[in-house]
C-alpha cells in the first residue's frame, strides 16, 4: 500500500532533512579525486561501497559494477512503484569531484566541515549535496515504507568529472539493463533559486530547471612547418602559426542566439524584473550583469564560446619545431554544430588543422509534462513565493550518456539559496560550501517530488 509522506514520517523518528547534512559531510571525507588518469584518480570504489552499505541496510538490494577500469565504482538501487506500467524515473548523480589544493582553502578540502551554518569541501556543490539527498531519501522510503507512483531508480557513478567515459557513457554502452524501463530523468545543477529584483521593489526566487545543455567539444589544433635552426629565417614556423590561429579564436565573439529555453528563460526573467533582454539591446550584457553573480553562467547561454586552454610546441630553445598543438575548449548551443564549425575553418584558416578529443552533443527538451509539473509542484509546496523557469547549462553533465538511451533528462537537485552567495563561483572553486538550510530544503522538496511524480 501507498504511505503518505506525512504518515510515513510517524514511522521514523528522524526524517531525512535531518540526516543530509551529516550524510554530506561524510561523503566529503572520501578523496574521491578524479584527475583524469586512471592511475592517479581515487576514491570512487570506496565511496560507492559505503553508499551500497547505506542503502543495503535499510533493505535495498545495490548493484555494484565497477565500470571499465578497476576502482571506478558506480551503485544501482532500484525502488518498486505504485504503477509498473509507468515508466521508470532514474534519479542520477556522481561520486568524483575535480582536485583541490589543500593550501588554497580555509578549510581542508575534504573535511566536511559543518561550519558557519554550511557543509565544506570538495563536492558540496559539484555533486555530494545531491548525492547526500539521494541517499537520505532513498532510505527514508524504504524505512517508512513510501510506495512511489513509479519505480525510482538510484544511480551513484563515476567518472563525471572527466567525462563519463569509465561512468555514464561506459554503463550505457555496457550495462543498459540497468536502466531497464527508465523514460526520465533528474541530475545535477538545477532547481537551485536565483534570487531576482522585481519591478515592484521586492525580490523573487526563481528556481532554476535544466532543460538544457550546450555541447562539450575539446579540440586540438595542429599547425606543421619545417623544422630548424632557431637563429635562421622560417617563413613557416609552426608555433607562429597555432598562436595565431589560437588568437583569433580566443577573441572571436560568436554571434548571439536565443534557444527555445533561453527564450523561455528570459521571458519569464524579463517579466518578474522589468528588465528588457533583446538580442539588439545595445548593452544587452550590462543588462544581464544586473542579475548578480549568476551573469557569467547567464551570458554563456546566449552564445556559443571557443577558449584555449593548452599550449604544446618544441623542446629545446634554439630548435624550431616540426608541429606545435593546442587544445580549445568549446561549448556549442543547440542546433549550431555545423555553423559553428564552419566559423571556425574560418578562424583557424588553412594552416592549421583541427580534431576533436572529446564530442558530447548539446541536449535540449520542453518544459513541459506531468514531471515538470511534479517538479513545480514540489518547489512550491516549500516555498510558495518561488517560481519554476527553464534555463540552459553552459556546462555538461552525465544527461548526454543517458539521452543516447532516449531518456528525457532535466536538472534538479533543488537548493533554496542566500541572494548573496556566489553560487557559481563554488563549481570547481576554492572554499566549495553548501548552505545547511539549503541542504534541508533541498531534502525536503526531493522527497515531496519523488512521492508525487
Amino acid at each position: 500500500m501507498t504511505v503518505t509522506p506525512e504518515s510515513g514520517a510517524a514511522a521514523t523518528s528522524i526524517g531525512p532533512s535531518d540526516d543530509v547534512v551529516e550524510v554530506v559531510s561524510r561523503l566529503i571525507r572520501f578523496d574521491t579525486t578524479n584527475t583524469g588518469e586512471p592511475e592517479t584518480t581515487r576514491g570512487e570504489a570506496e565511496c560507492a561501497q559505503w553508499v551500497a552499505e547505506q542503502l543495503a541496510e535499510v533493505g535495498y538490494q545495490p548493484v555494484y559494477v565497477e565500470s571499465g577500469a578497476p576502482g571506478r565504482g558506480n551503485v544501482f538501487a532500484r525502488l518498486a512503484g505504485s504503477d509498473s506500467s509507468r515508466g521508470a524515473l532514474l534519479i542520477h548523480g556522481h561520486l568524483d569531484v575535480v582536485p583541490a589544493e589543500a593550501a588554497d582553502w580555509s578549510v581542508h578540502p575534504f573535511s566536511g566541515a559543518v561550519e558557519s551554518d554550511h557543509v565544506w569541501g570538495r563536492g558540496a556543490v559539484d555533486m555530494k549535496d545531491m548525492v547526500g539527498m539521494m541517499i537520505v531519501v532513498a532510505r527514508h522510503f524504504r524505512r517508512a515504507a513510501i510506495v512511489p507512483p513509479r519505480d525510482l531508480v538510484f544511480a551513484f557513478v563515476a567518472d563525471e568529472e572527466h567525462g563519463g567515459k569509465y561512468g555514464a557513457h561506459w554503463l550505457v554502452d555496457n550495462r543498459p539493463d540497468l536502466f531497464d524501463g527508465v523514460t526520465e530523468a533528474i541530475g545535477e545543477v538545477g532547481g537551485f533559486s536565483l534570487t531576482v529584483p522585481r519591478r515592484d521593489g521586492g525580490e523573487r526566487r526563481l528556481y532554476l530547471i535544466e532543460t538544457a545543455e550546450k555541447g562539450i567539444q575539446w579540440m586540438r589544433l595542429t599547425a606543421r612547418g619545417r623544422a630548424g635552426h632557431g637563429s635562421m629565417v622560417h617563413d613557416h614556423n609552426a608555433v607562429t602559426a597555432v598562436a595565431e590561429a589560437v588568437a583569433r579564436l580566443g577573441r572571436h565573439r560568436f554571434p548571439l542566439v536565443r534557444t527555445d529555453t533561453v527564450s523561455e528563460f528570459l521571458a519569464a526573467v524579463s517579466e518578474e524584473t522589468g528588465l528588457a533582454f533583446g538580442l539588439d539591446s545595445p548593452d544587452l550584457d550590462g543588462t544581464i550583469e544586473k542579475l548578480g553573480p549568476m551573469a557569467r553562467m547567464l551570458k554563456a547561454m546566449l552564445r556559443d564560446t571557443a577558449n584555449p586552454t593548452m599550449l604544446k610546441a618544441g623542446y629545446k630553445a634554439n630548435v624550431v619545431p616540426a608541429t606545435a598543438e593546442a587544445v580549445v575548449d568549446c561549448r556549442v548551443l543547440p542546433g549550431r554544430q555545423a555553423a559553428f564549425e564552419a566559423e571556425v575553418d574560418q578562424l583557424i584558416g588553412p594552416d592549421v588543422t583541427r580534431e576533436w578529443i572529446r564530442d558530447l552533443p548539446s541536449y535540449e527538451t520542453s518544459f513541459d509534462g506531468d514531471l515538470v509539473d511534479a517538479m513545480n509542484a514540489a518547489v512550491l509546496a516549500i516555498d510558495p513565493d518561488g517560481r519554476t523557469v527553464p534555463y540552459m547549462l553552459s556546462g555538461g553533465t552525465d544527461a548526454k550518456a543517458f539521452a543516447r538511451l532516449g531518456i528525457r533528462c532535466f536538472g534538479f537537485s533543488p537548493l533554496r539559496l542566500p541572494p548573496e552567495l556566489d553560487f557559481t563561483s563554488l563549481f570547481h572553486g576554492v572554499d566549495e560550501r553548501v548552505p545547511v538550510s539549503a541542504l534541508r530544503f533541498g531534502t525536503d522538496v526531493l522527497t515531496r517530488f519523488l512521492t508525487h511524480c
